[in-house]
């Protein structure tokens, strides 16, 4: 299927072939006929795009200040390789979608296959759009009027958090496309509609549909507003201008009356002046896109509504409003089209953005879209025999960590997977892969592909590998190997019924950083039991991430903290018998990021686990400690090792190395060559067993026992 992506490194708007994607639990797959583009917001991501590294380093001050900090603890190019494969990505354009349904997630009851539906799908012609982000379109609306549903309801969430009255005068600044269906919703909602713009096209429509619009390059606007509501001011005023000008705020303030409200809705310079809002006790609030739900996960991914007697507006029921206003003709649509254009020729609105369009419409073909899941992005004439890789999951760790770490590991690239496509295709343009598929399933049924890469969210990773092995295939598994004791069981059960060796490897990196090797060789290979102390500087991360989910990142013990369980094991030489955990303050029993974990091991050795989330950034995130026969080793966020009491050793220093490379290379050589895995099974299950075991310890408040 074709869509319609920003290059953000180079600048270039591309209509790119990329994997229909599969329907997903509590989402629905559309078949796209139009899409609205958005000229402010489109145009904004266009030319971020085409500026130069300064200017966008200018548009963007606080990643800046994030670069810096990056720089001083982690070093000058792993910096410079983040930023730049960040750059890489591609930027998905749209969000004004309409179409019919060709498919439906598990989950999804209220909509049926042929439904026409407007969502917030990106240009593309088929999209996959969770429940709560789709509304259906009435029969009497076309699929055109219904692409401007979502647009719309970014001026009705302002309209909504303004709450006029019958007869309430409502000036509306900035008469572009959100604003026009602003001001026309206001009308039809009884207020007097007071407009200003600097277009005379959009201010003559304005006018055509009965808001007193007037050209702000020729007025006073104050004065304006102020002789039409004979000296009282407005009651609200409503933003919906772009403009870095501080002028439009201190004008929304002097042409309100006392007690009067002001809510931005577009972008503009914010430096308020207290003495604007002071006299006249003026309330100001930003909205939020299309409404209640917007960026809740549990709204929008998991399809968790809001009860409608708590919040009678969420952004679907928006989306519904806007559409049964087209509906009743209260709200026209067709007077702002200013252009139609099949979609293969979308560069004739993307190359003219600058120009005086007001609503631009992309028509889809007619005839089906392309559902091949699977896309071929390079040839190859002939492959090796073993060492054919399958990747499943194109996001930020493939992207940033295991594809810069499998350069020169010697693997052939066949496939790489993303639910999406489009980051998969990405990366497979970038390195070569043969394959970009959205059906990860076609990875595990060709035999040629030998090594599967799972690097999707925690909660797939059990399931995953557990299909891997019973594909036979081996199987490297980002941490961790599973979130909960049902996964884990998958895991053994289909391990322990291969009939032929196959390895399975977990992302358990620092074991083979070159510093931690070379401790371990200072260590030696000891029965005397030593001390570890490792502290992780985690950084704080929003509760409403996924990784702090239970039931999708299973919480940054398990997720996180294993890294470290796993590293002990490996330098005591010895599995974890006994594991306490306690918790920062009053933290939830079942999550925490803010934990000092102990640990016994089966040869009398111990460790400690700090891992912090409410500390500096400026501070190193990783420092472990070894204490064993009167000498003591620290390694320094895996930029340093220091030894003491060591003959013959002091230190050791050389740029961030984490493990990665290493362990890609031995797992690679593993596959094509055989021999021993790279972590023994039985170590795996045992430190998935102690991360599990560290949060039952902080539920049950004692020391828990590792089952063997």
């Amino acid at each position: 299927m074709l869509q319609i992506i920003q290059d953000i490194k180079k600048g270039d708007t591309i209509l790119e072939e990329i994997p229909a994607p599969i329907v997903r639990g509590g989402h629905v797959l559309i078949k796209t006929h139009r899409s609205l583009v958005s000229l402010g917001t489109e145009k904004m991501l266009v030319e971020f795009g085409k500026g130069n590294l300064i200017s966008k380093a200018r548009q963007q001050p606080e990643k800046v200040k994030q670069v810096l900090d990056k720089i001083k603890t982690d070093g000058l190019m792993p910096t410079l390789q983040a930023v730049f494969n960040k750059l890489d990505e591609p930027l998905p354009l749209g969000y004004c979608n309409a179409g019919e349904i060709i498919g439906l997630g598990e989950g999804v009851s209220e909509f049926s296959i042929g439904d026409r539906v407007a969502s917030n799908g990106h240009h593309a012609e088929i999209v996959c759009v969770p429940k709560n982000l789709i509304a259906r379109i009435p029969d009497n609306v076309t699929y055109e009027e219904a692409s401007f549903t979502v647009i719309g309801s970014i001026g009705l969430q302002g309209i909504r958090l303004v709450n006029p009255t019958m007869g309430e005068t409502v000036v509306v600044i900035g008469l572009g496309l959100i604003g026009l269906i602003t001001a026309e919703l206001l009308l039809a909602n009884g207020c007097e509609v007071i407009g200003f713009d600097f277009d005379h096209k959009k201010i003559a429509i304005a006018n055509e549909k009965g808001i007193k619009a007037f050209l702000a390059s020729d007025a006073d606007v104050v004065k304006t507003v102020e002789s039409i509501t004979r000296g009282i001011g407005a009651d609200a005023v409503i933003i919906t201008a772009s403009t870095k000008s501080n002028d439009v705020i201190s004008q929304a303030a002097q042409m309100s009356r006392k007690k009067g409200r002001i809510v931005l809705v577009g972008v503009i310079g914010l430096d308020i002046q207290r003495a604007d809002f002071f006299k006249k006790e003026l309330s100001f609030q930003v909205s939020c896109s299309y409404g209640p739900g917007r960026y809740d996960e549990d709204y929008e991914q998991k399809g968790i509504d809001y009860p409608l007697a708590y919040v009678r507006w969420t952004e679907k029921r928006n989306f519904e409003t806007v559409l049964n206003a087209i509906s009743k003709k209260l709200l026209n649509v067709q007077p702002l089209i200013t252009e139609r254009v099949l979609l293969e020729d979308y560069l004739q609105i993307y190359n003219s953005m600058g120009g005086n369009s007001i609503a631009s419409i992309l028509e889809y073909p007619v005839h089906s879209a392309i559902m091949d899941k699977t896309v071929s992005v390079k040839q190859y004439v002939s492959k090796p025999a073993n060492g054919v890789l399958g990747i499943v999951g194109a996001g930020n760790f493939t992207k940033m960590t295991v594809m810069p770490a499998l350069k020169n590991a010697g693997v052939h690239y066949k496939y790489i997977s993303s639910a999406g496509g489009l980051t998969a295709k990405a990366l497979a343009k970038k390195y070569g892969f043969e394959f970009s598929t959205t059906d990860y399933k076609q990875i595990l049924a060709d035999p040629e592909v030998d090594l599967v890469m799972i690097t999707t969210r925690h909660n797939l990773h059990a399931k995953m590998v557990e299909e891997a092995l019973q594909a036979k295939k081996n199987v490297f598994v980002e941490k961790p190997l599973a979130i909960d004791e049902n996964g884990l069981n998958l895991v053994i059960d289909a391990y322990n019924a291969l009939t032929e060796p196959l390895s399975v490897s977990v992302g358990f990196n620092r074991r083979f950083s070159p510093f931690i090797q070379k401790a371990k060789k200072l260590i030696g290979e000891t029965t005397t039991p030593i001390n570890m102390s490792a502290t992780m500087n985690a950084g704080f991360i929003p509760s409403d991430i996924w990784v702090q989910d239970m039931l999708v990142g299973g919480g940054r013990i398990i997720g996180e903290a294993c890294h470290f369980i796993d590293l002990m094991v490996f330098l005591s030489g010895s599995k974890v018998q006994q594991v306490m955990m306690s918790a920062l303050g009053t933290a939830p029993a079942n999550n925490t990021d803010n934990a000092i974990i102990t640990l016994k091991f089966e040869n009398g050795s111990q460790g400690v686990i700090n891992y912090f989330s409410n500390g500096s950034k400026a501070y190193p995130k990783e420092r472990i400690e070894v204490f064993a026969q009167g000498k003591t080793l620290i390694v320094d966020n895996f930029r340093k090792l220091t030894g003491y009491g060591f003959k013959g050793f002091s230190s050791y220093r050389s740029s961030i190395d984490k493990g990665h490379k290493e362990q890609f290379l031995r797992l690679v050589k593993q596959v094509k060559t055989g021999g021993d895995p790279l972590i023994a099974f039985d170590e795996i299950i045992n430190t998935t067993r102690a991360s599990f075991a560290a949060l039952r310890s902080l539920q049950e408040g004692k020391w828990i026992n590792i089952d063997k």
